[in-house]
């Protein structure tokens, strides 16, 4: 009986293992072997391989609040957006070559993280900053600056490889054609 109910549950445990996605990294390689189109990226779900904290310090004047929390941190209020690792993206658009504008909120539009491939990262493509210093980096997010650590530079973009490589075929068969 103990047997059967542990053999059930290793079953259970592989069916369920193979329905999940097996992520892995989306790279300049895979970007450049596909030719992918902004058409074929628009199809591609996206993940975050780590998770991305966003912060900003609110001015007296600053009332428009992205939809984070709002912390008190040394008598200033604070921010805070979290990006958890796994969460899913897409693909919005690509202000030039081979830079992604991912958006991992529904409907929002004008809420999305830049990434792009890192070399030191055997071309990843990773969050990308308009700056970076030794310990934090700047990016705009719905239109406002926030900081992120500089440990959110190692935050990349996953993909699932099986289904990106299933490819949509249509069949159909030819009735022939006759002289009339």
């Amino acid at each position: 009986m103990k047997i059967a109910s542990t053999f059930s549950a290793v079953a259970l445990l592989l069916a369920l293992g193979a329905c999940s996605p097996r992520l892995s990294p989306f790279t300049e390689r895979i970007y450049d072997e596909n030719r992918l189109t902004e058409v074929d990226l628009k199809k591609i779900q996206f993940y975050l391989s780590d998770d991305i904290v966003l912060r900003r310090t609110l001015s007296v004047t600053d009332t428009r609040v992205q939809g984070g929390s709002i912390r008190i941190e040394g008598g200033r209020q604070m921010e805070e957006i979290v990006i958890r690792g796994g969460t899913p993206g897409v693909f919005l658009f690509s202000p030039k070559a081979k830079r992604f504008a991912i958006s991992f909120e529904s409907n929002r539009e004008e809420r999305y993280l830049m990434f792009g491939p890192n070399p030191k990262m055997q071309g990843r493509f990773t969050l990308l900053a308009s700056e970076w210093g030794p310990q934090r980096g700047t990016v705009t997010y719905g239109g406002q600056q926030f900081e992120v650590t500089t440990s959110a530079a190692w935050a990349g973009l996953l993909v699932d490889i099986k289904r990106m490589d299933r490819v949509d075929m249509k069949s159909r068969t030819a009735s022939g054609r006759t002289i009339r």
